[in-house]
């Protein structure tokens, strides 16, 4: 079987399925494992991704207002790589190439030749589904409930240790300018982990939000984990968070409990990495029980700037 994934949580299952060595596509945001890399990139965002979070939301926002795709799909370099299957979403026109970029991209070039499958999980339940529905098309069934099993049991062994612990309340900020909290399964991966989510429905989309809800709200935890940022990008923009009025009177604040967290490889991912992902919540949550070894690679404390 010949697979191009259009997406890295994807991707990820698919190499997290023994079956990596049947990719011969990718997106341009694919990158883990490292040895996908080498492989095609057949996606390319449209706008600059360069810039602060408010020069990159007001691309995208006038791109889709204007009812354009933010994506470009290579519809001629997928089909001259043949494939069998192509993997994509439908969970959020801002994240990768939708299913319906990707049926009209390709359909010209390959017509009924290639199946077209799309993903769209909203909660840890969700993404556990895609796993098992990607194992059973990629015919690795045994794979799936191996990897189905393992992310569970690990989830469980977090829970069984936080069940009775001091329950913080959290925030998560996933976009920074303008503000967004986290939802879809991100409330759920901060119950496993011994907190309570004060923004955002598990299962639900990650609302936007305006900073007055953030000072009325007043977490014990403050998470910073812009979608798609890296430590040391999210780092740089801090003073977008910093300088609004009330910043030093959150309590979070004043208990130097602010953290930054791996929002490129991490969180906002729907595949087997949720369980690291939670590890660093517990981590976070709870630091003189929980040690996996994220700290410094998956989050950092935020001492200011």
């Amino acid at each position: 079987m010949r697979i191009v994934s259009l997406l890295p949580s994807i991707t990820e299952i698919v190499c997290a399925l023994g079956m990596e060595s049947h990719l011969v596509g990718r997106s341009h945001e694919c990158d883990y494992p490292a040895s996908v890399q080498s492989l095609p990139a057949c996606t390319a965002p449209k706008y600059k991704a360069d810039g602060t979070s408010y020069k990159i939301d007001q691309r995208i926002k006038a791109m889709v207002q204007e009812g354009l795709s933010v994506y470009r799909v290579d519809a001629e370099l997928i089909a001259s790589l043949d494939p069998d299957l192509i993997l994509t979403q439908d969970h959020c026109e801002v994240c990768a190439a939708s299913y319906e970029e990707v049926q009209r991209a390709v359909k010209q070039q390959l017509g009924d030749k290639v199946k077209v499958l799309s993903f769209s999980p909203d909660t840890l339940d969700d993404v556990l589904m895609s796993i098992y529905d990607i194992a059973e098309v990629l015919e690795a069934d045994e794979a799936g409930a191996e990897l189905i099993n393992n992310i569970v049991n690990r989830l469980n062994k977090i829970q069984s240790k936080t069940e009775n612990l001091p329950t913080p309340g959290v925030i998560c900020i996933e976009w920074i300018e303008p503000l967004m909290s986290a939802g879809n399964w991100f409330p759920e991966l901060v119950n496993i982990a011994g907190g309570k989510t004060l923004l955002g429905d598990a299962g639900g989309p990650s609302p936007w939000i305006d900073w007055e809800v953030v000072i009325a709200k007043d977490p014990d935890i403050l998470l910073i984990s812009p979608c798609g940022y890296s430590l040391e990008k999210t780092t740089g923009e801090m003073t977008s968070l910093t300088s609004n009025s009330g910043w030093d009177n959150l309590q979070a604040v004043q208990n130097s409990r602010v953290y930054l967290m791996e929002g490129d490889h991490y969180f906002h991912r729907p595949g087997p990495r949720l369980v690291e992902s939670t590890e660093i919540l517990a981590e976070i949550f709870h630091p003189g029980i929980f040690d996996f070894g994220h700290r410094k690679r998956g989050w950092i404390k935020f001492t200011g700037l």
